[in-house]
């Protein structure tokens, strides 16, 4: 019988999945006691309790969403943001994805904090576990996509033009995300890439993830845009057209004055600034929001669009216009798309079954 057990011990290790099998129970019955000692509501843990159970529970997004929101979060001997660390750094997939449906908040709460000069050194921790963790399992390469050489013809077509033969057909390599690199801390000059990059991980988990996460999301871009979206609610393409070139100027400036009489400079608190390495997942995220399976619920959709309206208004305040294009892109999108719109695909809700 030893004879048969020895060489168990020898492939063991050369699998990655072994952490995963005795363990994950034991890592997931203790990230869930550890939480149950935070959050007020105490947690029945039984043989059925999964961190998808967790995950899914209104009343503990709520608790946990609520605690993170608090003046004194995100310092570096905080608890939640240590059992977010920890609960994140225990490499099983379901508790990861708990940690990850925060990220809207911490990110949110974190980067309109940055003009307080408060430490966050908690957030900034979650953040860079999120970052390392992108950067390993892309092995810090760059996110590409190619794109198809207009300058030549179809293979589907007929050319009537003859082409040079010595012109060898390049592909056009478009960087969706560059390349990234190891980073132990949090500087000015980095910030945007490492919150970036943490929300590139949270848009290619999105379909995970409930609806409050997503309204969350679209709360915080609000504020970080700092500015009021009201006057492109009656969006139009043809009106667009014609305030763009003749009435930009004098809404820009009744907006200022609207803004500084009836909110008293409230938008611009969280304002911060949005380079194209943080906006970029930004507009991925609000895209999906507009677009995605959940675009039927009313209150992500209102919510994914009055973010738009806002993120829209701050770039052409910015006069940005590698930002004013996509924003406006979605502007239309959003409005094409009813959301009460019937769906033919879709089987009948009824009662009675049909054999």
């Amino acid at each position: 019988m030893s004879d048969d057990e020895t060489p168990t011990p020898t492939a063991t290790p050369t699998t990655p999945s072994v952490t995963f099998t005795p363990n994950t129970s034991e890592k997931i019955q203790s990230a869930v006691h550890s939480l149950s000692s935070i959050v007020n509501p105490s947690l029945t843990i039984t043989s059925t309790t999964t961190p998808l159970s967790i995950l899914n529970e209104p009343e503990i997004y709520s608790q946990i969403a609520t605690l993170l929101r608090n003046p004194n979060s995100g310092s570096g001997d905080n608890n939640l943001c240590r059992w977010l660390y920890d609960t994140f750094q225990s490499n099983v997939p379901d508790l990861q994805l708990n940690v990850i449906r925060f990220l809207p908040i911490i990110a949110g709460v974190y980067l309109s904090r940055v003009a307080d000069r408060k430490p966050q050194a908690g957030f900034e921790a979650v953040l860079l576990a999120l970052y390392a963790y992108e950067t390993t399992s892309r092995a810090g390469e760059s996110v590409t996509v190619t794109i198809p050489d207009m300058s030549h013809p179809s293979v589907y077509h007929e050319s009537k033009s003859t082409i040079n033969k010595n012109n060898a057909t390049e592909l056009n390599v478009s960087v969706l995300s560059p390349s990234l690199e190891p980073h132990g801390t949090v500087r000015s000059t980095r910030r945007a890439r490492i919150v970036g990059v943490a929300l590139e991980l949270f848009y290619s988990k999105i379909s995970q993830f409930t609806i409050a996460s997503k309204i969350d999301f679209c709360n915080f871009c609000k504020i970080w845009a700092g500015e009021d979206g009201d006057m492109y609610k009656d969006f139009e393409d043809d009106d667009l057209e014609d305030n763009d070139d003749d009435d930009n100027n004098g809404d820009e400036v009744e907006d200022v004055e609207e803004e500084k009489q009836e909110k008293s400079g409230v938008n611009k608190r969280g304002r911060v600034s949005m380079p194209w390495e943080l906006l970029q997942p930004v507009l991925r995220i609000l895209g999906h929001c507009l677009l995605g399976p959940n675009n039927k619920d009313t209150m992500l959709f209102e919510a994914a669009s009055e973010a738009c309206r806002c993120l829209f208004a701050r770039a052409m305040h910015d006069v940005n216009p590698k930002a004013i294009l996509p924003m406006r892109s979605l502007l239309r999108l959003s409005k094409n798309v009813d959301v009460d719109e019937f769906d033919p695909t879709e089987p009948p809700k009824t009662n009675i079954i049909s054999l």
